[in-house]
């Protein structure tokens, strides 16, 4: 049995052959691939940002900006096509993200707030093509002379949120070195969201794919709990993509606690919030085995941290409850459970449903 907490030997990323455009997808690209296929035009799997900007904008240079990300990042170049039966990704030698401008200093005053958010609801909902580029859009707002929000949406596919972080961040630091007449000098990317794909392929296959699966096939041996809560309605028969985000601001000197408590047992503010959704779960259904999901950045190797591109997997992190434990002992479970998960973070929660082949429900 391997030793809980300790991460598989792992092979070095390496660039791959220039000789070709054309590279297989990651196991988190093929599944969005084949939803894509499934549903086409479904906007479930955009990515969107907003930001306000209070200061005039240089179109011009904002758009050179933009320009230097895109011709630095592949993935903002890459579109997806079959080839020989098989879905790949395909690199375009050059590629542009035109700017859109849109001008609300027409409308009243008192409208352009609405109106704003309004347009940016409809970008971010618009789908994309993934057979056709750009897979990102970029859209500005003129709210007011010294006021602008700047509308970011890119696919999933190519993106998630640390990627959309190191975007902006790029974007916005290439905008200040142009105003100031420089050039910003970004040190060479080492590989490219290409590069981890073959990576991807090529290692977890065959036998290293099977030694990195054993502690899963362990720790989700069946039989799987399905989370009993006593709603007032069943479970639909299909997904319906519907949903909703309740935001809640914790009081600070709760919020302050809840880090004292954490930094005082050794674990993370995650890990104690994990625990009290535990607790509040078992509080509902009396289960005792539960499994939750959660994203995780799975940026652990150095030279993908700086990297535009799909690199966030899924994690079911399961959790024994049984013997009435107090909350420290609870505690204790649920940090050993994340620092197992996150030492076999690599392996693609797509790989391990297939490994598994749970029920559909």
């Amino acid at each position: 049995m391997r030793e809980k907490g300790v991460a598989p030997a792992r092979l070095p990323i390496t660039p791959r052959s220039l000789e070709t455009n054309t590279f297989p997808l990651s196991a988190a690209q093929q599944r969005l691939w084949f939803l894509d296929r499934l549903l086409p035009g479904n906007p479930a799997y955009n990515v969107s940002a907003a930001i306000r900007l209070s200061a005039s904008v240089e179109v011009a240079r904002l758009q050179e900006a933009l320009d230097q990300v895109v011709q630095r990042h592949e993935v903002l170049r890459t579109t997806f096509a079959r080839h020989e039966g098989e879905a790949v990704q395909v690199v375009a030698d050059e590629g542009r993200l035109p700017i859109q401008v849109i001008d609300l200093r027409g409308h009243p005053e008192a409208e352009r707030e609405a109106e704003a958010q309004r347009i940016a609801q409809v970008q971010a909902r618009q789908p994309f093509d993934l057979t056709k580029g750009p897979l990102a859009r970029f859209t500005l707002l003129r709210v007011a002379e010294t006021e602008q929000m700047v509308v970011t949406t890119v696919h999933h596919i190519i993106c998630d949120a640390w990627s959309l972080g190191v975007f902006i961040q790029e974007v916005a630091a290439h905008y200040t070195a142009l105003l100031s007449g420089g050039v910003l000098n970004l040190p060479p990317l080492p590989i490219q969201f290409a590069d981890f794909a073959v990576w991807q392929r090529e290692t977890l296959a065959g036998q290293t794919l099977n030694d990195q699966l054993a502690y899963w096939k362990e720790k989700l041996a069946a039989p799987w709990p399905t989370l009993r809560l006593p709603t007032i309605r069943s479970r639909p028969a299909s997904p319906t993509l519907g949903g909703a985000v309740v935001k809640m601001l914790l009081p600070e000197e709760l919020a302050a606690r809840v880090r004292a408590f954490s930094q005082s047992h050794g674990v993370t503010v995650f890990m104690t919030l994990l625990a009290a959704f535990y607790s509040l779960l078992h509080r509902y259904t009396g289960q005792e085995d539960l499994i939750i999901g959660t994203t995780i950045g799975n940026r652990e190797r150095k030279e993908i941290e700086g990297l535009i591109g799909f690199f966030v997997n899924t994690l079911a992190l399961r959790t024994d409850l049984s013997g009435d434990p107090s909350f420290e002992t609870l505690l204790r479970r649920v940090q050993q459970t994340a620092l197992d998960a996150y030492a076999h973070q690599e392996v693609p929660f797509e790989k391990l449903v297939e490994a598994l082949q749970p029920t559909r429900d």
